[in-house]
């Protein structure tokens, strides 16, 4: 797929799950909002994101919030989203707020017994196989925000069709990682590049070709090419 919705069976076009999540320059995703996120791990890093905001990155949040969508979540940011977004009534975040309260939630979790937020429904059982079938379903684009656990299923299983990543200028070292061991190998489609004043990158890509691999190595090979490739392949 080239940065378009694929058709199903039917003919008719499916609806795209689109990714849209804050990353360090070292690829951590953990807990970007507050210390309290997700210290799992011992991570003491929670909020990392805050003082990097500028009124450009809130222009581009309030785009994607503006648009129609549904949500894909995972079960801790849903109750972290939850706990929060019913409560914010007045201020900057207000249409940000209503946009997220009346969308259609679709939660995936094993064990939370009940989701209470307007419009939810909680997914179980085989969830790859869940997901397929919304893709399916007439409706808007299914938006991802933070969910890395449910992120990393949704990469092994090559359903997600567009990535908003927002790079931030800074490196934690240890905390979990956007793409985990497990990722497809897949070649991205730079679709559209933002650079807020504080340094932050906001990229949007979509599914490109399968990965292509080449070689920089000259056409005719020196003397000591041989020795290494055999001490490389003895590596291996």
């Amino acid at each position: 797929m080239k940065g378009i919705q694929k058709e199903h069976a039917s003919g008719r076009i499916m609806r795209k799950i689109v990714l849209n999540t804050f990353v360090t320059l070292d690829g951590v995703m953990q807990s970007p909002g507050g210390p309290e996120e997700d210290p799992t791990g011992g991570f003491t890093y929670g909020g990392w994101s805050f003082n990097y905001w500028d009124e450009m990155m809130g222009k581009v949040m309030s785009e994607v919030m503006g648009k129609s969508f549904d949500l894909l979540l995972g079960r801790k940011t849903y109750e972290i989203f939850a706990a929060y977004w019913p409560n914010v009534k007045t201020g900057p975040d207000k249409l940000t707020a209503e946009a997220l309260n009346h969308a259609r939630k679709y939660v995936v979790s094993r064990t939370l017994a009940k989701a209470d937020w307007e419009n939810s429904t909680i997914i179980k059982g085989n969830v790859v196989n869940a997901i397929r079938d919304l893709k399916k379903q007439d409706g808007p684009e299914l938006q991802v925000h933070g969910s890395s656990n449910l992120i990393q299923t949704l990469l092994k299983s090559d359903l997600i069709d567009e990535f908003r990543i927002w790079t931030f200028p800074l490196t934690l070292g240890a905390g979990k990682r956007l793409f985990g061991e497990g990722s497809i190998p897949a070649w991205l489609k730079l679709l559209d590049s933002k650079t807020s004043s504080t340094g932050v990158t906001i990229a949007v890509y979509a599914k490109g070709e399968k990965v292509k691999t080449g070689s920089f190595a000259l056409g005719n090979p020196t003397k000591t090419e041989p020795a290494r490739h055999k001490r490389v392949n003895k590596d291996k």
